[in-house]
């Protein structure tokens, strides 16, 4: 049976563990050849050498050298790219009066700065092959403001922007971009939530109207159809995955 990305080829930040590691997980089986990057070497290499179709390379989503070599190399080996889901990210809560100018700096590189060397090192490798697919991950705080979440909620929406601008480069080269906001996903992330670690979890859930936390598998899912041919005109939208939490009860 033939898989969804049979021949494609997707390269993955952040993929060694939580979302982008589902995503590896799923795309490989559906047929691809995965790349995923991060800094965290070991939890990489270990799902790599645990997976067929999965290499991993050290990438430093906040440093351009570093985009310029991860993606010379995927040229290298693989001929193309297809696929892109800029998953790098990082979560802090602080806050306003208490953050840093350190702290708000460090999740503007990774989770904003990230996705502009991607957009602007992959997209144009995809417009010149006049196809492809990106994925840009951004999340419910990118659509709503929480206290204690400034530079995060900040980096998110910046993502939602950048979206729309790459969009309307990049399709007439035939490159889509898209966003998913996920909610809650029972990742390492969602224990950095100040509630979760003061032990709320269940008051947080009660306002999820379906109920319950995702797994990281479900946001593969929805990313898995985005860069798939059976999304061929979604283009420059926002897809919410988180149970109805922002739409209330």
């Amino acid at each position: 049976m033939a898989g969804r990305l049979d021949g494609k080829v997707a390269l993955i930040t952040g993929g060694a563990r939580g979302q982008g590691a589902a995503e590896a997980l799923l795309f490989a089986s559906e047929g691809a050849r995965v790349v995923i990057t991060d800094v965290l070497d070991d939890d990489g290499q270990s799902l790599a050498e645990s997976a067929d179709g999965v290499s991993y390379l050290h990438h430093d989503v906040t440093q351009e050298g570093e985009w310029q070599s991860v993606v010379a190399e995927v040229l290298e080996d693989h001929g193309k790219i297809d696929a892109f889901i800029n998953n790098a990210g990082i979560f802090r809560s602080t806050p306003i009066a208490q953050t840093t100018l350190e702290e708000y700096r460090l999740v503007i590189d990774i989770n904003q700065v990230g996705v502009f060397l991607g957009l602007k090192h992959v997209g144009p490798v995809m417009a010149a092959a006049g196809s492809g697919a990106i994925v840009n991950i951004s999340s419910i705080a990118g659509t709503r403001g929480g206290a204690g979440s400034l530079a995060y909620s900040a980096s998110k929406w910046a993502v939602r922007g950048m979206t729309k601008v790459a969009m309307s480069e990049f399709a007439p080269s035939g490159v889509r971009v898209n966003s998913i906001h996920p909610g809650l996903i029972d990742t390492p992330m969602l224990q950095q939530l100040p509630g979760v670690e003061a032990g709320q979890l269940g008051q947080i859930v009660r306002r999820i109207p379906y109920g319950r936390v995702a797994e990281a598998v479900e946001v593969a899912k929805l990313a898995l159809f985005l860069v798939s041919d059976d999304s061929e005109y979604c283009n420059g939208a926002e897809f919410v995955i988180d149970g109805g939490m922002t739409q209330g009860l």
